[in-house]
């Protein structure tokens, strides 16, 4: 069922409009005794969803016992994380996921199934692995809070991914994002339907059709005044989503009609903290630089690869080469097969030699830049050149250069218009 739908790309929700949809939405929900929300984490701030569980836990008051953040596999929330976006909220509310240990397995997608959404890209079948919370914890209903935007691994974000990536175990995270990298980026990305998203969709009609999860989906564009939610939908089912999706494929995917030469990313030290998040700057962009060009990527807050030490050493040890190697290395290598998402994370962090890649970061040396395969500049000389407070986003002169900019890779997908017309 479909509770709201609502947005154009020239919306824009205010505090006060919003929390009165939000409650009517409550109000069709009727009452309910025990109530679990599942947000994303810090690396969506900008997705309002620390607005929208205000207003949950102002509704449901002591009946919300528990928030879970959707932190997949990125670092726990910090207590000035939690602050920063759920202000008002009372801290012992908030959750831990581990994605390692705190799992329940609820089903298997059939390999025969795998094989077939993914045109063969991939021959095994996929457990589905949720947090033990919501089969253990006897919720009448679960919130699931996030932003619809294009992503790598499944084409645009959010929906059932928020509980079955989010709040998933590490074996359905490798699996999953392993045949997003297998099947093709290019072929995936802002796209709804897309082999990772089939899976998904049969693991929540099989698995968890009876567990009371209701979705509450934003879309999150750039404005005249900066930021701001231009689509808001609430349901139960694949609609919800697919609506949220038109929405973001209008308003989050910049088509280009030239190739860029040289891009220039800035990644906000509050949010981009490790490669893992940071490669965004290289894969959301990597459909509309041209050959032989370059990708600058000013990181100020980036000072380790990986969002855990496991996948901080094997992105350490294997770098990010070109996709070929990379498959022979999974063949080679248990330890890599064992952690297909560090493979699928490796394959979206290369240009495939089409252009540089250059990374000007905060907190890692030129020794460990170079060592995984990327150029390295200084991060001051390069920040004085391509200043973040003078440049705006698209296209901008610098010194006779022209350059693009982008201030929040999070926030879009780029493409050259035939590029991506021809994958």
């Amino acid at each position: 069922m479909l509770y709201h739908e609502q947005g154009s790309p020239t919306k824009a929700f205010g505090h006060d409009e919003l929390r009165e949809i939000v409650c009517s939405v409550f109000d069709r929900l009727g009452k309910r005794k025990k109530v679990l929300v599942i947000p994303p984490d810090f690396t969506r701030f900008h997705s309002r969803a620390g607005e929208l569980t205000r207003y949950a836990y102002e509704y449901y008051g002591n009946n919300l016992t528990d928030i879970l953040p959707a932190i997949g596999t990125h670092f726990p929330m910090t207590d000035k994380e939690i602050e920063k976006m759920f202000p008002g909220i009372p801290k012992s509310l908030f959750r831990v996921h581990n994605w390692r240990k705190d799992i329940v397995t609820i089903g298997t997608v059939p390999a025969t199934f795998v094989k077939d959404v993914s045109n063969d890209a991939v021959d095994y079948p996929m457990p589905i692995q949720v947090n033990k919370m919501l089969t253990e914890g006897d919720y009448d209903l679960i919130l699931s809070i996030g932003q619809v935007v294009p992503h790598e691994v499944i084409g645009m974000a959010n929906y059932n991914k928020n509980i079955f990536i989010g709040v998933g175990g590490a074996e359905c995270i490798n699996k999953s994002h392993f045949i997003g990298a297998a099947y093709g980026m290019e072929r995936i990305m802002g796209r709804a339907s897309t082999p990772v998203r089939k899976i998904l969709n049969y693991a929540s009609e099989h698995f968890t059709n009876r567990l009371p999860i209701i979705y509450l989906q934003t879309v999150i564009s750039s404005g005249n005044e900066g930021l701001q939610m231009c689509g808001f939908f609430a349901g139960d089912d694949y609609e919800c989503f697919e609506k949220a999706a038109a929405l973001s494929l209008q308003t989050n995917f910049n088509m280009l009609n030239r190739e860029i030469q040289k891009a220039v990313v800035y990644l906000d030290p509050e949010e981009f903290r490790s490669t893992w998040l940071g490669n965004k700057s290289i894969y959301r962009t990597r459909m509309a630089i041209a050959d032989g060009g370059e990708l600058i990527i000013l990181a100020p807050g980036i000072h380790r690869f990986g969002e855990d030490d496991d996948n901080d050493r094997l992105i350490r040890k294997y770098g990010y080469v070109h996709t070929p190697q990379v498959l022979n290395y999974v063949k080679e290598n248990k330890d890599l097969q064992e952690a297909l998402g560090v493979a699928a994370h490796l394959i979206h962090g290369t240009s495939e030699g089409r252009f540089r890649i250059t990374y000007c970061p905060g907190h890692l040396t030129r020794q460990e830049i170079e060592g995984v395969g990327f150029n390295y500049a200084r991060l001051d000389e390069m920040m004085r050149k391509y200043d973040p407070h003078i440049l705006h986003d698209g296209l901008n002169n610098v010194d006779g250069e022209e350059i693009y900019y982008i201030s929040n890779p999070a926030l879009g997908l780029w493409a050259y218009k035939k590029r991506f017309e021809n994958t």
